[in-house]
């Protein structure tokens, strides 16, 4: 117990930092160092709940709107891929805007960023994204 370091409660860090590493597109690994917003297991399932609550009110909204369309006797239109990618893409940004603070990227930390890593490795994002959950969930800061 040498290295063990004697455990204080109330006296939380604002962040705390992790090396996320994801499979990258030519199969490779990638590492981000990752600085995290810290919360209590409490308040990330209220920030969990929070991210589901966004998506749900976009989801309604378009309900509403095919509902209206329908209502006014007009064709409805198709649900495209596209518009699926962007909606699962918004989500996944918006995610990783709410639970990380900063990266050690080449560009900075900032929404047109997080948005263009969520596009072009969709790895990142999941394991940032997972990473993040396991931290505050489980404790494990390791890799």
């Amino acid at each position: 117990m040498a290295n063990a370091k004697k455990v204080v409660l109330g006296k939380r860090p604002a962040s705390f930092s992790k090396e996320v590493t994801f499979p990258m597109l030519d199969g490779s690994t990638g590492c981000i160092l990752v600085d995290y917003v810290y919360r209590t297991r409490k308040e990330h399932a209220e920030f969990a709940d929070g991210v589901q609550a966004g998506i749900d009110a976009k989801a309604k909204a378009e309900g509403e709107r095919y509902q209206a369309l329908a209502a006014a006797g007009e064709d409805l239109p198709s649900v495209k891929q596209a518009d699926l990618v962007a909606f699962s893409l918004a989500a996944s940004a918006d995610t990783i805007m709410g639970c990380v603070k900063d990266w050690n990227l080449d560009i900075p930390f900032d929404r047109e960023a997080v948005e263009q890593l969520v596009d072009e490795l969709p790895a990142a994002a999941t394991a940032i994204v997972a990473s993040y959950r396991e931290a505050i969930t489980e404790g494990r800061l390791g890799n």
